[in-house]
């Protein structure tokens, strides 16, 4: 048996194909995945940073979309296939989509329950966050602030105007010192003396280090004559970079110096004070400026911002279940291949199919299971090896035995302990002459023509029974003499001597076996009345001639000497002792020739030519009835003894010439003989038949005809049929005689011989013939 895997597909182009489909698929699912995971997590970082969310949300959205619409497409793809694998009925199809589902829905459900959920969070998060307390909050803290730096503002201006009148009485000379003195008062960062036009007079702190300090403006100075001081803060605006500290905010105030008197000659000058704002206060204040000026944009910008939070939260929810979906398909197929690789192997087992199943080489359970289902299927496998080995011994030997009951001369018949045929083989059909095989099933005494045998061996084997009990025997043997009469058998009205063993079989079967001894016993009876002729001939044919010459002798001694009354009873007498002399030693004859027959000088035979040369002496005019000969000319020459032959043509012709006179002078009607030769269908015999229209064979001749001394006819001696017979053994031929029935009547009889042609070896001649030649 072959031992090449059935699931050797993986050798086959389609397979590789397949195999390269799923890695593409699952190598290009992973790497789709991991993109929309990377792409979701920028996205979810640019919603966190305005900057980055103005400059990449859009792109980011946008490969996002296309991410998804290729999971989509994908997954259209594999829906498409397992349809279609279901669709052509391919097995393992159900179970793929049940799997695929499954896993699907445990990562649909929750995904879509985690986005109501979130959907209604961020709905009302972004809501709750420009709720109108937030929004007065951030407006009372941004007024706090300004309070603060204006009420700051206001004390510098303050204290800038109050030291301002320590300047008045000093000279621009000597200002320097006195604007040290008022720096290290008001703890400024630095003091400045401005003259009216902006020209830098004297200063203290930072300006002092500074080439070309920042003076301040005309507009400035004409406010600050207007109010005597001015002040205002400056750092606040500017913005700091990401990452950077917050830059230094000041106060800075002017003042102008009152001239001394009424000196009204004298330039004005201003006093300009620098104090920096303390870090905590310009923190905070920046804080609440930065956070209401962003309160405020996405205040703007609020249903934008609730449905980007949306869009993403829905584009993340799609890629989420997209990639659930495709990854329960895969690990689906993955999941269900060693069960569809189990139940493939399983329905191909129950199908009889036991080579080697697939592997699959994973160190889990289910691959485990996969390489003990493939070493149980090889032990199966092996062990039908074994089985059909055994059986095909088996059957051999079956066949062998056949072959010997079907070539056994010998009938063998096995039955059940009722008597029903189980088996026959063709030499039972044979030797009973009956078709035993269409019978079987049916009790032997319903065989037509077998129902006294059928009874005989049913209390053969029942007797058997009890003396086996008795006496430990273990088969019993009988003859029997079987008449077959029934109309549709070939030999109807010949007798059949069979001898039969039986014995017991396993299992209450009986066996019968039996032989057709037929031949046997005509050959003893034949070989026995030969003794009994050779023995009257040679006591007979003594006699004879003496009381013949002796009735001759006393006629011619006594004639003319008695008177003629006498004399006419003594010629009577004379002439019937000398016909019956003639009649014994004619049959005195016969028996020697009878009991005498030479051995058969075979030799090739024209079987036509020889029986034209014998019709010649049956012409129409010297022939009681006629005859009609019916020659084939496709005869080829027989193997056979030309005298012997011619003496065989000649007492049947005789005979059946007797028969068909005898029936035509009770009748009235004319009489026929037929002969005829035919080719057999084997081409390997020639049939010789003679007919004739007589009254045919009573049954109790019929059954013994070709025995001597047997005979219908007043004046015949009995031995015609039976040198025929010897004859037609010592050429190896096959006798059959049988009555013609026309529609349900006698029409005469019928002898038949079959000649093998020349060539064949005796023991062909002896054994072979043609079942249709000999059925005709």
């Amino acid at each position: 048996m072959s031992n090449k895997p059935r699931s050797g597909a993986a050798a086959t182009p389609a397979a590789r194909r397949s195999r390269a489909v799923r890695w593409a698929v699952s190598v290009g699912a992973a790497l789709v995945t991991a993109i929309g995971l990377v792409l979701m997590f920028l996205l979810a970082q640019a919603t966190n940073n305005r900057a980055l969310y103005e400059r990449y949300y859009v792109r980011l959205f946008g490969i996002n979309v296309v991410v998804a619409v290729l999971l989509v497409l994908v997954i259209g793809w594999v829906a498409f296939r397992l349809l279609r694998r279901l669709r052509q009925g391919k097995f393992g199809s159900r179970l793929l989509i049940k799997l695929a589902a499954i896993f699907a829905l445990v990562g649909v459900v929750p995904g879509a329950l985690v986005y109501v959920v979130s959907y209604q969070f961020v709905a009302r998060s972004i809501e709750s966050w420009f709720d109108v307390k937030v929004e007065g909050a951030l407006d009372a803290g941004l007024n706090l602030g300004r309070a603060t730096l204006d009420s700051l503002s206001d004390d510098l201006a303050a204290k800038t105007r109050a030291a301002s009148a320590q300047l008045a009485q000093v000279p621009d000379a000597s200002a320097g010192l006195a604007l040290e003195r008022i720096r290290e008062q008001l703890q400024a960062s630095d003091v400045v003396l401005w003259t009216g036009t902006g020209q830098l007079i004297a200063g203290a702190g930072a300006s002092r280090f500074q080439l070309n300090p920042e003076r301040p403006t005309i507009q400035q100075l004409r406010q600050v004559r207007a109010d005597r001081a001015i002040a205002h803060i400056e750092g606040l605006d500017e913005t700091a970079a990401p990452g950077a500290s917050l830059p230094p905010a000041t106060v800075r105030a002017i003042a102008m110096v009152q001239r001394p008197g009424f000196d009204f000659d004298t330039a004005p000058r201003f006093l300009q004070v620098t104090q920096p704002l303390p870090p905590a206060v310009v923190a905070n204040a920046l804080a609440v400026q930065e956070a209401n000026r962003e309160y405020q944009e996405r205040a703007l910008a609020r249903e934008g911002l609730r449905r980007m939070y949306i869009g993403t939260l829905t584009l993340s929810l799609f890629l989420a279940v997209f990639g659930a979906v495709l990854l329960a398909v895969l690990f689906g197929n993955q999941l269900a291949r060693p069960l569809l690789v189990l139940a493939e192997g399983v329905r191909q087992v129950a199908a009889g199919d036991l080579r080697p199943t697939a592997v699959l080489q994973g160190k889990d359970e289910l691959g485990g299971l996969t390489r003990s289902f493939a070493v149980m299927t090889q032990q199966l496998a092996d062990a039908r090896g074994a089985v059909e080995k055994t059986m095909g011994q088996l059957d051999a030997a079956r066949a062998n035995l056949q072959t010997i009951l079907d070539n056994l001369t010998s009938g063998v018949i096995v039955l059940d302990a009722k008597g029903t045929i189980l088996s026959t083989n063709p030499g039972a059909t044979r030797v009973l002459r009956a078709p035993l095989a269409a019978y079987e099933g049916q009790p032997l005494a319903l065989v037509p023509g077998l129902a006294d045998f059928g009874n005989n061996v049913q209390q053969q084997f029942d007797e058997f029974q009890v003396e086996r009990v008795q006496h430990g025997l273990d088969h019993w043997q009988h003859a029997f003499e079987l008449h077959a009469t029934g109309n549709d058998l070939p030999h109807q009205g010949s007798a059949i001597n069979i001898v039969a063993r039986g014995a017991e079989l396993p299992g209450a079967a009986r066996l019968l076996v039996f032989d057709d001894i037929s031949e046997i016993v005509s050959a003893q009876r034949a070989q026995a009345w030969g003794e009994v002729a050779r023995r009257l001939a040679h006591e007979i044919k003594n006699p004879l001639t003496p009381i013949q010459l002796s009735a001759e002798r006393l006629e011619m001694k006594l004639s003319g000497k008695v008177a003629p009354p006498e004399q006419a009873v003594l010629v009577k007498s004379v002439k019937t002792i000398v016909d019956q002399v003639d009649a014994m030693k004619r049959l005195v004859n016969e028996f020697r020739d009878y009991a005498r027959l030479p051995a058969a000088d075979l030799k090739p035979v024209d079987l036509n030519a020889l029986l034209t040369d014998v019709l010649q002496l049956y012409s129409a005019e010297s022939a009681p009835i006629a005859l009609r000969s019916e020659l084939d000319e496709r005869c080829p020459p027989i193997r056979g003894d030309a005298q012997q032959i011619r003496q065989v043509i000649h007492n049947l012709l005789q005979n059946a010439q007797d028969a068909a006179e005898a029936a035509a002078t009770s009748t009235g009607r004319a009489g026929e003989v037929v002969i005829r030769t035919r080719l057999g269908d084997s081409g390997q015999r020639v049939r010789l038949t003679v007919q004739d229209s007589g009254p045919g064979f009573a049954e109790n001749i019929l059954k013994r005809a070709f025995e001597p001394y047997v005979t219908t006819k007043t004046k015949g001696t009995g031995l015609g049929l039976a040198v025929v017979k010897k004859i037609a053994d010592e050429h190896g031929a096959r006798i059959e005689l049988s009555n013609r029935v026309v529609d349900g009547a006698v029409a005469g009889a019928q002898v038949s011989l079959s000649f093998a042609l020349a060539g064949e070896s005796q023991t062909a001649v002896a054994h072979t013939e043609d079942p249709k030649s000999s059925a005709a």
